[in-house]
């Protein structure tokens, strides 16, 4: 007998037990299946909308200059430094021209030389020519003479020998005035090529612009081709950035755009599509759009990064939520078919229900609604994110 009450005993205790366990299951379902889901309320509202179109580059120079020499040389002085305005045609670097002056005036020395040789040729030609005449005149006189047997044979001979070597020395007077003029000529090329390159030890601004680098000083010797400074125009400076090639077809020039710097974030600076890339990268799938800066901040420098925000497409007024607030379900339309429709969930009786809407443009913090929602309307948003709303399923808004 008293084996047979342990036995109900514990078996009482094993029925208690489960039926504990039944209840603590039950409660747990039904907390999660009936308890309402705390949720946060969003009043549909009009609102003003731009669809943007985001890339990502770095500011950038329509027109840069490397200042670089065109002679080898010497730095001897450079007139300004990075942050510098420049205008066209100021001197920026001057190289040691010190041999090329001495060759400068080697030159000038031939040249006066070669001008004394040619005045004095020429002289020697108006001689020449004197005597020219002379022996033609004699020649005239007596080759008359002789027809009148005046003269002796012989002495026409000497008249006409007198004449040909006045000729032969009118001939070489000539050729020695042509190879002067040729002389001279070199000795002017000369003087100008070493002109020239002492000119070229002093650099001058191509354009107005900004000093932005300067990479060498006084002191350093340079080749043509070497950097000395970077200048930049300021008519255009802008972002090359890179977008992505889906977004192509909604872009175009003179677009407007807004820029945000990464060194202050909190604020965009006006600016406009200028031009297009016509490559695609085959890695990124991203091209270039060149986006100018209408306004810079106070510190800026070439190559800083920045964002950029096109404006694709405006709609004044529309009726717009918050873009969390979307939800996309499967509809299955046909076999083997499946179509997202998207929608919201409204609070009916405190009770999610969910409204299919059609969305029109999108920005980053809202979405148009073309259909399905009023101005006035509250769509619901569950307040934790983990937490996914269904159809049916019981709200609290707190």
């Amino acid at each position: 007998m008293g084996d047979r009450w342990v036995l109900i005993r514990i078996w009482v205790w094993r029925l208690a037990k489960l039926i504990a366990a039944l209840a603590i299951v039950g409660g747990l379902a039904y907390w999660l299946l009936w308890s309402p889901v705390t949720v946060i309320e969003h009043r549909v509202k009009r609102a003003d909308l731009v669809a943007e179109v985001m890339g990502t580059g770095t500011l950038e120079a329509r027109v840069m200059a490397t200042i670089s020499p065109k002679i080898s040389g010497r730095i001897s002085e450079v007139q300004v430094d990075q942050g510098d305005r420049v205008t066209t045609g100021q001197l920026l670097v001057r190289l040691d021209g010190k041999e090329l002056t001495q060759q400068v005036e080697i030159a000038r020395a031939n040249l006066d030389a070669s001008e004394a040789a040619s005045e004095r040729i020429k002289t020697d030609k108006q001689r020449t020519m004197a005597i020219l005449t002379q022996a033609e005149q004699h020649y005239e006189r007596t080759a008359g003479l002789r027809k009148s047997n005046s003269v002796a044979e012989s002495d026409l001979d000497q008249a006409s020998e007198a004449l040909s070597v006045a000729q032969a020395g009118l001939a070489n007077a000539e050729a020695m005035i042509a190879e002067a003029q040729k002389d001279l000529v070199s000795a002017e090329k000369t003087l100008e090529y070493h002109q020239t390159r002492l000119a070229d030890t002093k650099v001058s601004a191509p354009f107005d612009g900004l000093i932005v680098a300067r990479q060498r000083d006084p002191g350093d010797v340079v080749v043509p081709g070497s950097s000395i400074l970077t200048l930049i125009s300021m008519d255009q400076l802008w972002i090359s950035a890179w977008v992505d090639e889906t977004e192509m077809a909604k872009l175009a020039e003179d677009q407007k755009a807004r820029v945000v710097f990464r060194s202050n974030p909190d604020k965009s600076y006006q600016g406009k599509v200028t031009r297009l890339g016509r490559e695609t990268d085959r890695e990124t799938r991203e091209f270039i759009v060149d986006v100018s800066v209408l306004d810079l901040p106070v510190n800026w420098a070439i190559g800083q990064r920045a964002d950029v925000f096109i404006e694709a497409a405006r709609e004044d007024s529309a009726v717009v939520i918050p873009p969390a607030t979307v939800v996309w379900r499967d509809d299955r339309e046909t076999i083997g078919t499946v179509a997202k429709t998207s929608g919201v969930f409204v609070s009916d009786a405190a009770r999610a229900r969910w409204v299919p809407v059609t969305l029109g443009l999108r920005s980053r913090t809202a979405v148009q609604v073309v259909d399905g929602l009023s101005e006035g309307d509250h769509v619901i948003l569950p307040a934790d994110q983990k937490v996914m709303l269904k159809h049916g399923q019981r709200v609290m808004v707190p």
